[in-house]
């Protein structure tokens, strides 16, 4: 008998028997959060209403410790489903799973007898937006928030800064979404969180298992800092990659004191030698660690091409220290890894290729080496923002690009960097950077179904130790998703690459 469609892939997996028939009679008992969040999905999926009760029966919904953190199981039969979560969030996302496997059979409804036992491969699973360069509102966030944990997913990066802008209110520097949060990509809007969105996000996330993890990109990528604070900016440096960009892409090299609209990259730093700036960012990063709840700061340290490699030295280590200092966990781009005096519980995250490239390997070696491990982000696999081979006129091609959906999941997180296995990895996660991503329907197309392969490259059993962890198993399993995802309202690319079903 053929397994049920499930994404991510679950660790142990088992069908065979008479499935579950959802009718009028079938009563949902158990955990009041758990049961209420099947209630919707059951809802969304077949449009009819499951009566809750206070006795086991029909649909049960436990949680029984014991079992691995995340983990969950599933028993169904003919006359029962139980869903045991070893924890809340193993629960939650037993949930997601039996939302999946809700198939329609005739006229009616089916759970098919399965028995599953699952549990998570990496801590970390990640998806990042990037409000800088688009802002996008606090609706389109939430909606990101609900789809992604439906995949298992459980950390959601907010690139808050960046040239183009600054998206967070902190009332200790107010001027920086007073004058630098107004721009967006090719002259569009711009926009910023209050103080009471970001806390309306992080709630949002905390309600679907997800933890916030903001970025504020220093010390490049801070040409908006110096529009709102100019003395603690270096004048923009215009070298030939800036320049290029600026032909390639449009609009007018960066200007100091002028509000940058344009997709250039490098040309900007903080002032590395002023005391002044490292007063700055422990007033930012100390206003903004009141505000999260979550481990985990981001502070950058990409593409810094205007700062030397000295002065980035030392504006890594006292950054990172700043951060450890106030009890959170850094988290920088994997250039940082070569900094000997680096906070040594900073976490790396590398976005160079599949097959490393220059020295970016030994750089994001360093991460796993220390005490923080590594998050994977390559970006000619999973950075969301890539074109498709076919399909809408949105995204970018400069990594390897365009991105197929095959290729968003034909690697191994344990094969990229040479010398670093699973010990060494925190986890995986799926980038979308928005210079041409503008909408909430623009969020959806490039996001799915690329961000499933990133889902299960970070849940599921590594390649070659389950047979559904192939691209043939995938490509079937997401396609028959193609309906909840519908019903989810996830305005999904229907790449040609996938046999998508009707039903």
């Amino acid at each position: 008998m053929p397994l049920p469609a499930v994404v991510p892939a679950p660790a142990s997996m088992a069908a065979g028997g008479a499935p579950f028939r959802l009718s009028d009679a079938t009563t949902l008992s158990g955990d009041a959060d758990a049961a209420a969040g099947l209630a919707a999905a059951v809802r969304a999926r077949t449009g009819h209403d499951i009566a809750t009760a206070d006795e086991p029966g029909g649909v049960e919904l436990r949680i029984t410790p014991g079992g691995p953190p995340e983990s969950y199981r599933i028993d169904v039969d003919e006359a029962s489903v139980i869903v045991t979560g070893a924890d809340a969030v193993g629960l939650f996302y037993g949930v997601q799973t039996l939302a999946q496997l809700i198939a329609r059979d005739g006229d009616g409804w089916v759970v098919p007898a399965v028995a599953i036992l699952d549990a998570p491969r990496f801590p970390y699973r990640g998806v990042m937006l990037d409000v800088a360069r688009h802002f996008h509102g606090v609706d389109t966030v939430k909606s990101l928030i609900d789809h992604a944990a439906s995949l298992k997913l459980n950390a959601l990066h907010l690139h808050l800064t960046d040239d183009q802008g600054w998206r967070l209110q902190l009332h200790s520097r107010p001027e920086l979404t007073a004058v630098a949060s107004g721009t967006s990509v090719g002259g569009d809007p711009g926009g910023f969180y209050t103080k009471d969105d970001y806390r309306a996000i992080v709630e949002h996330a905390a309600s679907r298992h997800m933890i916030v993890v903001p970025e504020i990109d220093m010390p490049g990528h801070t040409h908006a800092v110096g529009l709102a604070y100019p003395q603690l900016a270096e004048d923009p440096v215009l070298g030939d990659d800036t320049l290029a960009a600026v032909r390639e892409h449009g609009g007018e090299p960066p200007v100091a004191g002028v509000p940058f609209d344009g997709m250039a990259v490098g040309f900007s730093s903080l002032k590395i030698d002023d005391e002044a700036t490292y007063d700055f960012v422990a007033d930012v990063f100390g206003e903004l660690t009141a505000m999260t709840p979550g481990p985990y700061l981001h502070f950058g340290g990409d593409e810094s091409l205007s700062t030397s490699p000295e002065d980035f030295d030392v504006f890594v280590a006292r950054v990172s220290a700043i951060i450890a200092d106030l009890g959170k966990t850094p988290i920088a781009w994997h250039e940082a890894g070569a900094v000997k005096g680096i906070a040594d519980t900073t976490v790396g995250q590398y976005w160079g290729y599949v097959v490393p490239q220059g020295d970016s390997d030994a750089t994001a070696k360093a991460f796993a080496d220390n005490a923080g491990g590594l998050i994977l982000s390559p970006a000619d696999a999973v950075y969301l923002d890539m074109k498709y081979p076919s399909g809408p006129d949105l995204g970018l091609v400069w990594a390897n690009g365009p991105t197929s959906v095959e290729r968003a999941y034909s690697w191994e997180p344990a094969d990229v960097i040479p010398g670093v296995d699973d010990t060494g990895i925190l986890g995986v996660e799926a980038p979308l950077w928005t210079e041409t991503v503008r909408t909430a329907a623009d969020v959806d197309t490039m996001a799915f179904p690329r961000i499933a392969a990133a889902a299960e490259a970070g849940w599921s059993p590594a390649t070659g130790t389950s047979s559904l962890r192939t691209w043939a198993s995938f490509r079937e399993r997401v396609g028959a998703l193609g309906p909840l995802w519908t019903a989810m309202g996830i305005g999904f690319h229907r790449s040609e690459e996938i046999p998508w079903a009707v039903e």
